[in-house]
């Protein structure tokens, strides 16, 4: 795996900056669009536990790559920094689990280890131009979301 590694893109019109720092116990990964740190949160699951598969492509849309399903047992502790809403601290979970699902599952397809190591997520998203008038996720939540997820592939797979 990289040791480090970022990309900026543009993700639904709001710059987008993630970086992946791979160090001995941990991985970190940053999800910035507003250029610091929002809140930090730690993915671990015991190196015992399986990963599942990510699923099969969908026949509609040949072009999106399916995203690994985070296992039941994964684990989830915020370190620093808390979201504004319930709504948005259930994103930022969602966010660290998808993140750290795609890391581990990236990094043992390329290197067999004996160690799951934890990926610390650090995330801080521009505020939604479409108001949020429930739990559900907007067109916007959505489309972030996936961009996050390609360029987190994007740069795991770099070698």
């Amino acid at each position: 795996m990289l040791q480090t590694a970022t990309v900026a893109r543009e993700i639904d019109g709001v710059q987008t900056d993630v970086l992946i720092q791979a160090f001995a116990d941990r991985i970190l990964v940053l999800v910035t669009q507003l250029g610091k740190v929002g809140s930090l949160i730690q993915a671990s699951m015991p190196s015992t536990m399986p990963l599942l598969p990510a699923p099969p492509p969908d026949p509609e849309q040949p072009n999106v790559l399916p995203l690994p399903v985070p296992p039941p047992s994964l684990q989830l502790t915020p370190l620093l920094g808390s979201a504004p809403s319930e709504r948005i601290q259930t994103l930022h979970s969602l966010y660290a689990s998808q993140i750290a699902t795609l890391v581990w599952t990236l990094e043992e397809a390329s290197v067999l280890e004996t160690d799951r190591r934890p990926v610390i997520v650090g995330i801080a998203l521009a505020k939604s131009p479409e108001p949020a008038h429930s739990s559900e996720l907007s067109d916007h939540d959505r489309t972030v979301f996936r961009g996050v997820m390609d360029l987190v592939r994007e740069l795991l797979s770099r070698k």
